[in-house]
């Protein structure tokens, strides 16, 4: 009998090609609750909270020690969507650990878990999904290897790179994913990656209308976060500003 973290992965999974699936990261209570009552389909407490929330250089300093903890809070939150937390650098080098911190991670109420990268990643995955937990996948740029390529660089620019991301969302398909976020792809390639592929394609910075759904920081999208903002952000609210204002104000007054 599947989990209800189970069904809600493959109701997912069988919108490939149907209704676009939004996806936002929420890093606490009020934020998910919110989101979720909102009507987003999926929550990602995301290593992106490395970021952020702690004001860290990249995500290679975030520990399991604080995504259990951001996991908790965004469950506490959320009753309809799907949680996907992030496996962060380090915490899956390999299937065991892969496994054992998979199931950390739901014990503190995340429904799925998600890592990056693709071949080198299957028997990790397939460990994961074995034991009944709903893996999400990630290629193109990769975050927590930001150290090693130096800097954060688009993907999928000549048909060399095209065939290795397919090469690895294949392996990711293979090993039981029910879905493969796509970062920083170039648009066309992202596109002949979401008709090829049988899992819906989740994309960010890959352009409009190239993927199953989308995912975005959620800092970037109400521009809480005014010290740095993807290019391919599209802010619908400036509460940065708000809070400046607000906070002004509360001087003032005292």
């Amino acid at each position: 009998m599947k989990t209800r973290s189970q069904e809600k992965a493959q109701a997912l999974k069988m919108r490939k090609g149907g209704k676009r699936i939004a996806c936002l990261t929420a890093y606490d209570y009020p934020s998910a609750r919110l989101l979720d009552e909102a009507g987003v389909d999926l929550l990602l407490v995301g290593d992106s909270l490395g970021m952020v929330v702690l004001g860290y250089p990249d995500t290679t300093h975030v520990t399991m020690s604080h995504m259990l903890h951001h996991v908790e809070a965004v469950a506490r939150g959320c009753s309809n969507a799907l949680i996907v937390g992030d496996l962060p650098i380090h915490s899956y080098d390999t299937a065991e650990m892969a496994l054992a911190n998979a199931k950390r991670l739901v014990a503190a109420g995340a429904d799925a878990v998600k890592l990056e990268g693709g071949v080198r990643q299957f028997d990790k995955v397939k460990a994961i999904v074995d034991a009944g937990i709903p893996v999400f996948g990630h290629m193109g740029m990769l975050p927590q290897r930001v150290l090693e390529e130096g800097g954060y660089k688009k993907k999928g620019k000549s048909e060399a790179e095209y065939e290795a991301i397919l090469e690895g969302c294949r392996a990711l398909e293979d090993a039981g994913v029910f879905a493969i976020v796509l970062e920083s792809v170039v648009a066309a390639t992202a596109e002949r990656l979401t008709e090829e592929l049988e899992v819906p394609t989740i994309g960010i910075g890959c352009g409009e209308q190239t993927c199953d759904g989308e995912v975005a920081v959620i800092s970037d999208l109400v521009g809480g976060y005014p010290w740095f903002v993807p290019p391919f952000a599209k802010p619908q609210a400036d509460i940065s500003t708000e809070v400046t204002k607000a906070v002004r104000w509360y001087v003032d007054q005292v």
